[in-house]
C-alpha cells in the first residue's frame, strides 16, 4: 500500500466518523437540550453522507466495520476534547491509542483492502 493510499484511506475513515458523529449529535441537541427541530434535515443529510461514505471503502464490510470502530473511537475522543471542551484523561488517551493501533493493524495488513 503506498503512502497516498494509506492517507486517503485514513481520511475516508475520519470523514465517515465525522458524518456519523454529527448525525447522532444533532438529535442529541434537539432531544436533550431542546434545540430547534429544524436540525432534523442536517441530521438526515449527515447520516445519508455517512452511509454513502461507508460504500466507498474498498474492502469487505466486516473488515471495514472493525477498522472503522477504532477510527470512530479516536474521532469521538477528539470530539469530546474540541467540541465538548472536556479534557481527555490518561485513560482516554491510552484507550484511544489502543483502538487506533488496532484499526491500523486491520487497515495496513497485506491485502487487507481487497474483497
Amino acid at each position: 500500500m503506498d503512502v497516498m493510499k494509506i492517507l486517503s484511506t485514513f481520511a475516508l475513515f475520519f470523514m465517515t466518523a465525522i458524518a456519523e458523529i454529527i448525525g447522532c449529535y444533532l438529535p442529541y441537541l434537539m432531544l436533550s437540550e431542546g434545540k430547534t427541530k429544524w436540525l432534523w434535515l442536517p441530521t438526515a443529510m449527515s447520516l445519508l453522507i455517512f452511509v454513502w461514505l461507508l460504500t466507498l471503502h474498498p474492502a469487505a464490510s466486516g473488515r471495514i466495520y472493525a477498522a472503522y470502530g477504532g477510527i470512530y473511537v479516536f474521532t469521538a475522543l477528539l470530539w469530546l476534547r474540541f467540541f465538548d471542551n472536556i479534557a481527555l484523561t490518561k485513560w482516554d488517551l491510552v484507550g484511544g491509542f489502543v483502538v487506533l493501533c488496532g484499526a491500523c493493524i486491520i487497515i495496513l495488513q497485506p491485502n487487507g483492502f481487497t474483497k
